[in-house]
C-alpha cells in the first residue's frame, strides 16, 4: 500500500470551487468519452448521514478500451470496467475505485478543501494520518502536463477569466494570490499482488496526480462558464450532461438514476476513514499502512511487467476507464507506445 498526499491551489474560494468541481467533472467526462468507452453514471442520489450531514452519493462505471496501455490489453478481459463510489459531503469528500477483474486492486481518496494556500499539515484527523507518507505540491500553471492534453485556451500562464478578472498568473503565485483554496487529497494506493505491488502502486500515483493536474486546470479555465450558476442550475447540467454522456458511450437511460429524495436510513457504516455509504450494498474495507514497509518517493515513467505474456490471451483493446475521474487517464496511451517498442 502506498500512501501520499497532494496539495492543489486554486485561484477561487472553496464555496465557489463547489460550483466549479460538479460543472467540471460533468463536462470533462463528456468530453472524453465516446461510443463504448467513457463514463456511465449509475446513481447519483442526495442523502443524509448522521455524522456528516447533507450529502451527495455517486457510482460511476469508467470503461477503459484503447485507453489501457498494450501490456494490459494483452491480458484483461473484454468487459472491464473501474467502478467509482464518491461520497460528497462538500468540504468533505470520499471517493474509492475497485476493478472489475482486480479484486486486490483499490484506491482510496480522502478529500477536504481550505481557504489557504496548503499549510495545513494537519488536516487530516484519520487513522491514517501518523502513516509515513510524501506530500506533494501540485502547481496546475507551471506543471507540465501530457502535450496532448495541451489547449492554448487551458494554458493558466495565459488565461484570464473575463468575469473575475483573475487569471495571467505568474511564478511564485500561490503566496501573492487572493482569493486562493487548497485541495487537499489524501490518495492511498493498494494493489496485493506479489513481485508487481511497488511498480504498479507507484504507477497508478503518476496516473492520479496527472488527472488531478489536469482537472484542476480545467475548472478554473472554465470558470467563466460556471461562475454564475447556482447550485441547483449546475445540478441541473450534471443530469443533462449525464444523461448525454451515457447515451454517447452507448449506455442508456434507466441506468442513470438521480433522486430529488434523500436515500433513506438503510446506509451500512462504512470504514473510519470514511463515511458510511448511503447504499444497502457492502461497505468498501478500512484502510491500513504497514509502518516498516519502505517505499520509493517517485514513480516510473513506464511500467514495465515481465516478458512472459499468459499464453492465448487476446490482444484486443478491452472495453475501458478525474476527479480519477477521467476515462483517458494522462498516462495510459502515452505508455502504450514505449510498451510496443519493448516487446
Amino acid at each position: 500500500m502506498l500512501l501520499k498526499e497532494y496539495r492543489i491551489c486554486m485561484p477561487l474560494t472553496v464555496e465557489e470551487y463547489r460550483i466549479g468541481q460538479l460543472y467540471m467533472i460533468s463536462k470533462h467526462s463528456h468530453e472524453q468519452s465516446d461510443r463504448g468507452e467513457g463514463v456511465e453514471v449509475v446513481q447519483n442520489e442526495p442523502f443524509e448521514d448522521p455524522t456528516h450531514g447533507s450529502g451527495q452519493f455517486t457510482e460511476k462505471r469508467v470503461y477503459l478500451n484503447s485507453k489501457l496501455p498494450s501490456w494490459a490489453r494483452a491480458v484483461v478481459p473484454k468487459i472491464f470496467y473501474v467502478t467509482e463510489k464518491a461520497w460528497n459531503y462538500y468540504p468533505y469528500t470520499v471517493t474509492e475505485y475497485t476493478c472489475s477483474f482486480l479484486p486486490k486492486f483499490s484506491i482510496h481518496i480522502e478529500t477536504k478543501y481550505e481557504d489557504n494556500k496548503g499549510c495545513n499539515d494537519n488536516i487530516f484527523d484519520t487513522e491514517l494520518k501518523d502513516q509515513e507518507r510524501e506530500v506533494c505540491f501540485v502547481d496546475i500553471v507551471y506543471d507540465e502536463i501530457p502535450e496532448r492534453y495541451y489547449k492554448e485556451s487551458e494554458d493558466l500562464r495565459y488565461f484570464r477569466s473575463e468575469k473575475t478578472s483573475r487569471g495571467m498568473l505568474q511564478e511564485g503565485w500561490r503566496d501573492t494570490q487572493d482569493p486562493i483554496m487548497c485541495s487537499y487529497k489524501l490518495v492511498t494506493v493498494k494493489f496485493e499482488v506479489w513481485g508487481l505491488q511497488t511498480r504498479v502502486e507507484q504507477f497508478v500515483h503518476k496516473v492520479v496526480r496527472d488527472v488531478l493536474l489536469l482537472g484542476h486546470r480545467q475548472a478554473f479555465a472554465w470558470v467563466d462558464e460556471w461562475i454564475d450558476m447556482t447550485m441547483d442550475e449546475v445540478r441541473e447540467y450534471e443530469r443533462n450532461i449525464q444523461e448525454a454522456t451515457n447515451q454517447k458511450i452507448g449506455m442508456f437511460p434507466p441506468s442513470i438514476s438521480i433522486s430529488e429524495t434523500p436515500l433513506s436510513s438503510c446506509a451500512l457504516t462504512g470504514p473510519a476513514s470514511a463515511p458510511s455509504t448511503p447504499m444497502c450494498t457492502d461497505a468498501p474495507e478500512s484502510l491500513s499502512v504497514p509502518k516498516d514497509r519502505p517505499r520509493k518517493k517517485s514513480a516510473p515513467e513506464t511500467l514495465t511487467l515481465p516478458d512472459h505474456a499468459p499464453q492465448g490471451s487476446s490482444s484486443d483493446p478491452s472495453p475501458d476507464s478525474n476527479h480519477l475521474q477521467s476515462p483517458t487517464s494522462p498516462s495510459n496511451s502515452d505508455h502504450a507506445e514505449e510498451d510496443e517498442q519493448q516487446d
